[in-house]
């Protein structure tokens, strides 16, 4: 490493060095300084003038962890150097759990070399050699000129895909939020149906699973739908696949998008659908003829108190002119800049930069991706399906096989009872594995224990499913278990967990809005992961009472029902206008008011 740097070193002083014998050849050294000062300004300004989509001179040292692999070249590899070649890209397949780039025309350290074109096919040819041996293929994301001696050579940027070996298609969660009529449910309905919009609302027809939603066009319940990428990167719809199974057969990558209300009535139902359902991702539809308006500030401020990564979509441009986007686009700007969010905005306005916000995003929490589409007319719509295409996943397989070495946490969300099938219910599988035949046991109940109980079949993504991984989103099916018994916020778990109930806890919380002062005996709608129940305050510990950005310990009693928490939980909590948010730091032990532990310990027995 150290000599590759050294020899970057070598080149930029033996550059400057030429530099210099030129110029004394050519007897700048004798011009006024003026002068020079002038050229260099005009220099400056032929500079910045330069293209935004060109590349640094540099990119970050190659990491050994990560999906992200430095080639200089890749020409006429011998059979053993071919062999090692294609171990290591099923490393770097395995470490973006089915998903790699590489950088063809780069150095380990990050130096951007680039290859003739010659060299440039030669090199292509062999990695799509090596991904067919490991059965993958491949996409040219871009290819980018390098000035370099005056030649002219060339990096690319190319992404590797395979289904993975155990047939589990990669899967990423988004949470769509954003302000009433900002054209949610459209965009979505553009994007899984394939059609564009009518402009009076006929894409998101299929999104809506209550008659009123129909009537007046606004999402108050939680819906999900899926976009799939093949192999090769191309989309994968409804508009050539009929059932969502042929979909999920047919890609090696997954967008679930999670359709949330935007207006105000629903706010707990938003709040809900963040907390329980683990979005990877969240996007902000914010109206380009209505800027930033209603619940929009409210919903950036969740996923950002949630630490949930944000990018926007500025929709309905096809409705206003120019100037009323760049508008909208600039009051973004302003909003996403202010100290309390402190993000980096990044317009996308063509491929290379959809590219970019792609990897930046997933590097940093702070870049901001802002796409301006339409989805009437189509406008801009590619760059958006570009973006979701190559956005990695927050967690590598090493995080993924820790969870998975856990014992088995299922999240309750939903419950349904389904004809010839019985009991279903949906949510999320927070760690370890869940297979067909499990016995598992749920709960709390409202006095406080655990029911045992079966899974008899498990869907994801609607098609059937005989294993499920942390981390996954699924239907389980119970058979004949009473639906009666089960309530939102319950938890099934593997009956060696040994779960424990809790009625009161304590948290560490900031309170980001009271319009008085916040003590005890106040009632508070508290969300954890699942878990959304009414609590009392108890008490500040050290403090009597709390203003407005303040921080405090406080203890917190359930009303209704005890729930299962665990330490370190992300805690939001909502009385109005009161807003606070916080994590759990400690459970207290069940009180004589309530469940007594010796009827938990039974029920396990």
């Amino acid at each position: 490493m150290d000599v590759q740097v050294a020899k970057h070193c070598g080149i930029k002083s033996a550059a400057k060095a030429s530099i210099a014998q030129n110029a004394a050849e050519c007897g700048i050294e004798n011009t006024p300084k003026k002068k020079s000062r002038s050229r260099r300004g005009r220099r400056g300004k032929r500079r910045r003038g330069k293209k935004a989509n060109e590349p640094p001179p540099f990119l970050p040292p190659e990491a050994e962890e990560g999906n992200i692999e430095y080639k200089l070249k890749l020409v006429n590899p011998t059979q053993y150097r071919f062999e090692h070649l294609a171990t290591q890209l099923k490393w770097r397949l395995q470490e973006g759990r089915g998903e790699a780039v590489y950088q063809i025309g780069v150095e380990d350290n990050g130096l951007l070399v680039g290859l003739t074109e010659e060299d440039m096919k030669a090199s292509l040819k062999t990695l799509r050699r090596m991904a067919e041996k490991v059965g993958a293929d491949i996409t040219l994301l871009r290819e980018r000129e390098v000035d370099c001696d005056r030649a002219r050579r060339k990096i690319a940027e190319v992404l590797v895909r395979k289904v993975p070996d155990d047939q589990q298609f990669l899967d990423l969660r988004v949470a769509v939020l954003g302000n009433v009529d900002s054209g949610k449910s459209t965009l979505l309905g553009v994007l899984t149906q394939g059609e564009l919009d009518n402009g009076r609302g006929r894409a998101r027809l299929n999104l809506f699973r209550h008659l009123h939603e129909i009537q007046t066009g606004r999402t108050s319940s939680i819906s999900f739908e899926i976009l799939g990428f093949n192999s090769k990167g191309e989309v994968v719809n409804y508009s050539d696949s009929r059932t969502a199974e042929e979909i999920c057969e047919s890609s090696s990558k997954m967008i679930t998008f999670i359709d949330l209300a935007g207006h105000y009535k629903y706010l707990k139902t938003t709040i809900f659908g963040l907390t329980s359902y683990c979005p990877d991702f969240a996007m902000l539809v914010v109206g380009a003829n209505t800027g930033i308006a209603g619940t929009t500030r409210e919903h950036l401020g969740l996923a950002m108190a949630l630490k949930v990564p944000i990018f926007i979509v500025v929709s309905k441009v096809d409705l206003c002119g120019k100037s009323t986007v760049e508008k909208t686009v600039r009051q973004l700007e302003r909003v996403l800049k202010q100290p309390g969010c402190n993000k980096v905005p990044m317009v996308v306005s063509n491929p290379d930069d959809a590219v970019t916000a792609a990897q930046q995003f997933a590097q940093s929490s702070s870049v901001t991706p802002i796409f301006t589409l339409s989805s009437v007319s189509g406008e801009n719509l590619d760059l958006l399906k570009v973006f979701f295409n190559i956005l990695p996943p927050l967690s590598n397989s090493k995080e993924q096989e820790e969870l998975m070495q856990q014992l088995t946490e299922f999240q309750v969300d939903e419950i349904y009872s389904v004809p010839d099938v019985g009991t279903v219910v949906g949510g999320t599988l927070y760690s370890g594995v869940c297979r067909e035949g499990d016995r598992l046991v749920v709960g709390p109940t409202d006095d406080g224990r655990f029911l045992r109980l079966k899974v008899c079949s498990i869907h994801r993504n609607r098609s059937g499913c005989r294993v499920l991984r942390a981390g996954q989103a699924a239907t389980l099916a119970l058979g004949n278990f009473d639906r009666s018994l089960l309530r939102k916020g319950m938890v099934m778990v593997s009956p060696k967990m040994n779960p424990t109930i809790c009625w009161q806890f304590e948290a560490a919380i900031v309170l980001l809005f009271h319009a008085k002062t916040f003590r005890r005996g106040f009632q508070v709608t508290v969300h954890v992961g699942n878990v959304r129940q009414t609590a009392t305050v108890e008490c500040l510990l050290g403090k009597e009472e709390l203003r407005t950005g303040e921080r405090a310990v406080v203890c917190f009693r359930f009303l209704k029902h005890p729930e299962y928490l665990r330490v370190g939980a992300k805690l939001l909590f909502r009385e109005g206008v009161t807003k606070g948010i916080g994590h759990v730091t400690h459970l207290l032990p069940s009180t004589q008011n309530h469940v007594p532990d010796q009827n938990r310990n039974q029920n396990h027995s």
